[in-house]
Order: C-alpha cells, then structure tokens, then sequence
C-alpha cells in the first residue's frame, strides 16, 4: 500500500495540492484576493459581492503584472489585455449596466448595481 502526502489550502478546502510551498502560494494568493476585493467593494459600492470577489481573485492571480504597472511601467498591463479572457469556475454571466450620461455640472450619485437573479 502507496502512502501519498497532499496537501490542503486552509483558505481552499477543496484544492489538493502534492507540494506545501504550492499550497503556500495558493493561500496568500486567496488572501490578497479577500483584502483586494474588501478594497474594491469600499472604492465602488455599486459592484456586487460576485464582481468584487472574481476581481479580487483577477488582480491578486496577476500581481506580477500589476505590481509592474504600479511601479512607472504600465505597458505592463498589455500583457493581460492580450491574453484570453479567463474563465471563472461558478460564475453567473454578470451584465455591466447601461452607461448613464449626465448633462449637468452637479456630482451625482453612483447608480445602484442591479439585483443578482437567485
């Protein structure tokens, strides 16, 4: 009888992973993507709870590319823009809401996101 070590993310109890600096990795990974989306979500309260938490996950997945950009190199960022979209597992197609043109000086206020279908 084989006798196989694994490892489990404490942020992902779903994913296995065969080395423990790859599980690491994946769960400072997920922290960022919580801390980012938190960030996010007090920046632009219209996003939903689903659209802050896959940009979350987006943006800490792409570290690399945006610490790059962050430091005087946005070029950088052509980097995602001409790799395929990627395909977030679970995800219900969000729809971006209509733009709103506003013809007066005043500030207004941000537009409600539309309800999530349950």
């Amino acid at each position: 009888m084989a006798v196989e070590v694994v490892y489990r993310s404490s942020r992902d109890l779903e994913r296995l992973f065969m080395d423990k600096a790859e599980a690491d990795r994946h769960d400072k990974m997920l922290e960022l993507a919580e801390l980012l989306a938190e960030v996010l979500q007090k920046a632009v309260p219209s996003l939903t709870e689903q659209q802050v938490e896959e940009a979350g996950i987006y943006m800490a997945k792409n570290r690399d590319v945006f610490a790059k950009a962050f430091k005087s190199q946005p070029d950088a960022l052509s980097e995602l823009l001409n790799a395929p979209a990627e395909v977030v597992e679970n995800a219900a197609p969000v729809e971006a809401p209509a733009p709103v043109e506003v013809a007066s000086d005043e500030p207004t206020k941000p537009a409600k996101a539309p309800k999530a279908a349950k």
